[in-house]
């Protein structure tokens, strides 16, 4: 069974616990009933998106046997059958999309949007440099507006620039890897990478990084914020989003790891330790401002 769980790919369902930031914002974590249901939301998004997976992997095969990684997948490894990819790709695509039908309406139309738009990006738009990221990104924003609609909490338009932002960075990272791999290689690992160079990926890298700390800052102190959560003290988590940026920053410059995102955040220790923390103090701000300092 390994090759097939494999082939879904569950490493990177951490991407969709995107759809529970609405729901931690909110300051209704502990609310068993919406937890539940973004819950439920997650595995939504993690069988479709598991379905893009397979989809993208069949479609690639001959390109992801010349890299170094993605040459060990199932697929062009051959040790799962082409025909029963298929098979596996479109049952979950049903289970996802009949599981989200019941959750509600506007989430099974965020879910389908998201379906087609990933299908359109691997039928041929994720041959086009700046636009695969922006769709990658895109999709992120899909996560985050899905957990909203899921418990009917309004979104704040700083949680999507900051969420689309932060996705830019992560994809501009990626994409340096790429990079990195065609330099020492002489292959091309996809064909939208001849839009990027070194150059460009550095600079847009610092100046979207610069754009998402700002974002960040004006975001902990917006009147609209201060006013909806009742504290005017969320600006001490940015200590912890720049302490995360600027490891993610080290990573990819000094260090040469410009790895996938979901690997940097399962083999990091200082970007782990720097998401707790900041979970820690949001959590202490937002949901124990009657107990302590924090209002």
């Amino acid at each position: 069974m390994k090759p097939y769980i494999k082939l879904l790919r569950p490493k990177d369902w951490i991407k969709n616990t995107f759809l529970f930031l609405p729901l931690f914002f909110s300051g209704e974590l502990f609310r068993v009933e919406s937890f539940i249901m973004v819950l439920e939301g997650f595995f939504c998004f993690s069988f479709v998106a598991s379905s893009i997976y397979i989809l993208n992997d069949y479609r690639d095969i001959e390109d992801d046997k010349k890299h170094p990684e993605k040459k060990f997948r199932p697929l062009p490894a051959g040790t799962v059958e082409k025909s029963v990819a298929l098979v596996m790709s479109v049952l979950l695509l049903v289970a996802g999309t009949a599981w989200g039908g019941f959750i509600n309406y506007h989430f099974l139309v965020i879910l389908l949007l998201y379906w087609l738009l990933n299908i359109a990006y691997s039928l041929g738009l994720k041959n086009i440099s700046i636009l695969d990221i922006f769709i990658i990104a895109i999709g992120f924003v899909l996560r985050v507006n899905a957990g909203s609609v899921i418990i009917r909490v309004p979104l704040s338009e700083w949680l999507i620039i900051m969420v689309f932002l932060l996705a830019i960075f992560l994809g501009l990272g990626k994409r340096r890897d790429d990079v990195l791999l065609k330099i020492k290689s002489g292959a091309e690992m996809r064909q939208s990478i001849r839009g990027y160079n070194l150059e460009f990926i550095n600079i847009s890298s610092a100046l979207v990084s610069a754009v998402l700390i700002v974002a960040y800052f004006m975001y902990t102190m917006s009147p609209e914020v201060i006013e909806r959560l009742g504290t005017r003290r969320l600006y001490f988590t940015c200590i912890f989003v720049l302490a995360g940026v600027f490891r993610y920053l080290q990573l990819i410059y000094i260090k040469e790891k410009s790895d996938s995102p979901v690997k940097i955040l399962y083999r990091d220790r200082f970007i782990q330790v720097s998401i707790l923390l900041w979970i820690i103090t949001f959590y202490v701000i937002l949901y124990m401002k009657d107990v302590t300092l924090f209002n």
